[in-house]
């Protein structure tokens, strides 16, 4: 099939790999401007861009999808299909129902639940034990378009967004490949969503970051594992200095020390007392300034007195 291919981050490359390996004619890729990075500015490509020069596609990076530059870019090219993963911009109708297959999205989750920017995210900060992946046709509504396939995953205890991300990127382009294929053949199915039953992922923010540790000890690690890569659950109960957590445990243990109080630190981790009377241990964190490393690499600098 004639593919036109839009997406971004690193999660969309899986889908994109994915097609091209499947032998369709990915006919050009549309992704984000490049992007200033790090303290030299220097302007970096988007993870797909990265891949598509790589297979000598086309790369398009358009500043606005409403100027009718995209429209009549998408009408020269003439794909069977639009498949996005991840682009980070809106489709205008127009430009949606020009292909005869129509355009197709990979999300991460299972619609209807998790419609927005951060459903892995979001997921993970709600405490659900499975997500998974859902290939949908898109509509003018946010994620609200009918449902070809879903594939569900298990979260595991102590899986964060990050190398959850990395799991539903290949889970997607496996979805994908069986949604292309039932399009093809004809044989897609085509399930509208159950709008009652719908939910929000909204987009991250720092102000999420601050640690309550009047919560229970499976909300915060719940936060903490929710928030990785960015923007990170943070904290300045450790001696007072504010940093950053990226690795917790829940220990099961009972305590009667007031929420926020340190009761051990050693080789095993810091350990801190939540608002349910349990103990949670810090395993990895990052000081202001510092970088990324295990509570006890910490602590042989910064001894704590419990």
């Amino acid at each position: 099939m004639r593919i036109l291919f839009m997406g971004t981050p690193e999660f969309a490359v899986s889908s994109l790999r994915r097609m091209v390996e499947d032998g369709h004619m990915v006919c050009g890729v549309l992704t984000q401007p490049d992007k200033p990075k790090n303290r030299g500015h220097k302007l970096a490509f988007s993870p797909v861009k990265e891949y598509a020069l790589i297979k000598e596609i086309p790369v398009y990076q358009p500043l606005t999808m409403r100027d009718g530059g995209v429209l009549n870019l998408v009408r020269e090219l003439s794909p069977e299909l639009i498949v996005v993963a991840a682009y980070g911009k809106i489709l205008p109708e127009d430009i949606l129902h020009i292909p005869p297959y129509g355009s197709i999205n990979v999300h991460s989750s299972l619609l209807p639940k998790y419609r927005g920017a951060a459903p892995i995210n979001w997921a993970i900060l709600n405490g659900e034990t499975e997500t998974g992946v859902s290939i949908m046709h898109i509509a003018k509504e946010l994620d609200a378009g009918d449902v070809i396939l879903q594939k569900s995953t298990p979260i595991g205890a102590e899986e964060d967004a990050q190398s959850l991300t990395a799991r539903l990127a290949e889970l997607g382009a496996e979805a994908l490949s069986e949604a292309v294929a039932s399009l093809a053949d004809g044989t897609a199915g085509r399930t509208p969503q159950d709008g009652s039953r719908q939910t929000y992922a909204s987009m991250l923010s720092r102000e999420m970051s601050p640690v309550d540790w009047t919560r229970s000890a499976h909300g915060i690690a719940c936060q903490v594992r929710g928030l990785i890569p960015w923007p990170c659950a943070s904290t300045d109960v450790i001696g007072g200095e504010p940093m950053k957590l990226y690795s917790v445990r829940e220990l099961g243990e009972e305590t009667a020390a007031r929420p926020g109080t340190v009761t051990a630190a050693g080789k095993q981790g810091i350990d801190v007392a939540c608002g349910d009377g349990r103990l949670l241990r810090i395993l990895e964190l990052q000081a202001r300034g510092g970088k990324r490393m295990t509570a006890a690499a910490y602590l042989l600098g910064h001894p704590i007195q419990c």
